[in-house]
């Protein structure tokens, strides 16, 4: 098995019990985005920046919770 980025581990890309493929897709697409605010938070040197990207990276990971559940939701 390859190894996760840290935006895949971030949002549990692995961690799929029921096989739906929306559920993975959205992941995906949260550690890509997740990917793309931690390399900045690495490439910038101030501090404002890097408090920035990790704001965002929190605020995706809460998102992208919320759309699995969204996802997953049964009445």
């Amino acid at each position: 098995m390859p190894t996760l980025t840290y935006g895949e581990k971030a949002v549990g890309l692995n961690f799929n019990p029921s096989g739906d493929w929306k559920v993975r897709r959205i992941k995906e697409l949260y550690a890509e985005i997740i990917d793309t605010m931690d390399n900045l938070r690495d490439s910038e040197a101030t501090p404002e920046l890097k408090r920035l990207a990790s704001v965002a990276i929190t605020e995706a990971q809460t998102a992208q919770m919320r759309a699995v559940k969204a996802l997953t939701w049964r009445d």
